[in-house]
């Protein structure tokens, strides 16, 4: 992993070379808001990113006085590693933080987080009177899916309590900053509890350069301001130095696979291709020939590389041969040039970043249990 970490930190300092850019004054005046805020909360929850639990910190909150009122959650759950989620809970146990894991788009981890803090809310109260309301702030960095969580509370938390009345929904989208102002929704009653919803808000300075390419390649970042194939890479060079790949063996060479060389044959073009193998699996709506075709790509130019992927230059080799290979795999016409290599990095992130090429915890724990 040496090699991969080498080159995170190279293409993280080219970024931050630049200065601040993802730190403009709609994030310091939503910091400020926050920092006002925070002394009439009933609750914290940092949420974080499960891929990065210790990169997705939020730094204001380093000082935070009531270790009681604060809970991370590890949000997006379902596309970190998860043999990792426990060691990580039981990490922050010694750190003297309480920890949640959740995917804020699974309904029964949505009751089960609801449940918790509830009852976490009533354990601060103190109170056998439910006539009073609480807050909940969520606070975190962008993209970490603090609108996606905010908007399950709600709605779970809105069918519990047997309200009437319209839904309310925070932004959600998968570029980072769409949340501008803190908005308030109901996920309780009896006590009444309410969640407030932030603006995520990145540290002005970002020293550690291997930090920034984990933020970016997780989506906290634009993806503009370090460049979509710099991230592209950054992310082979993880999956050349794991075991993911490992996974995809069986899509080498399989029946699937010689039908579709017995189709190539015939010298269709590859939009033909897809359209014909389309036709042959009319019933196997699940059935996605790109990612197939994706993921056996990467598994053979992995598997049949003759170097060694902990050496820099023969990574890189690598990299660029993978990115060669997958320009056919995503069917990315060779005309383009240069561009088919930018839309090959974007077509290979939001693969990444939905959890279809694997799932991956990029921070090492402090410590091992």
């Amino acid at each position: 992993m040496a090699a991969t970490a080498k080159l995170a930190r190279q293409i993280g300092a080219l970024a931050t070379k630049s200065g601040g850019g993802w730190y403009g004054p709609h994030m310091a005046a939503a910091s400020r808001a926050i920092t006002e805020r925070l002394p009439l909360v009933d609750l914290v929850l940092e949420i974080r990113d499960a891929r990065i639990p210790l990169s997705s910190e939020y730094e204001q909150l380093r000082n935070y006085p009531s270790s009681s009122r604060r809970i991370i959650v590890m949000n997006k759950m379902d596309l970190a590693n998860r043999s990792q989620i426990k060691e990580w809970k039981r990490y922050f146990e010694q750190q003297n933080c309480i920890s949640y894991g959740v995917n804020s788009h699974n309904k029964e981890n949505i009751k089960e987080l609801l449940n918790f803090l509830l009852a976490r809310v009533r354990e601060l109260k103190r109170t056998k009177d439910f006539n009073y309301t609480a807050v909940i702030m969520l606070i975190g960095i962008p993209n970490v899916g603090k609108s996606a969580l905010a908007n399950s509370l709600h709605q779970i938390g809105r069918i519990s309590a047997a309200e009437k009345g319209k839904l309310k929904h925070a932004i959600v989208s998968p570029n980072p900053g769409e949340t501008k102002d803190i908005s308030s929704l109901k996920i309780g009653s009896h006590p009444n509890v309410y969640v407030l919803d932030t603006p995520g808000v990145l540290p002005p300075k970002i020293v550690d350069t291997e930090v920034y390419s984990k933020l970016a390649l997780t989506g906290s970042i634009r993806d503009c301001l370090l460049g979509e194939r710099e991230i592209a890479q950054y992310f082979l060079a993880l999956l050349n130095s794991s075991d993911e790949y490992k996974k995809w063996a069986k899509l080498s060479m399989n029946v699937n696979d010689r039908t579709f060389l017995d189709l190539k044959a015939e010298g269709l073009s590859s939009c033909e291709l897809n359209k014909k193998q389309k036709r042959q699996y009319p019933t196997d709506h699940t059935q996605d020939f790109i990612i197939h075709d994706v993921r056996r790509t990467l598994f053979e130019t992995i598997s049949s590389f003759d170097g060694n992927v902990q050496v820099g230059e023969d990574l890189s080799r690598l990299v660029e041969a993978q990115f060669t290979a997958l320009r056919e795999a995503f069917q990315v016409p060779v005309e383009l040039g240069e561009e088919a290599q930018n839309k090959v990095a974007a077509k290979l992130l939001n693969l990444f970043r939905t959890g279809r090429l694997g799932h991956y915890t990029l921070d090492s724990l402090p410590w091992h249990t």
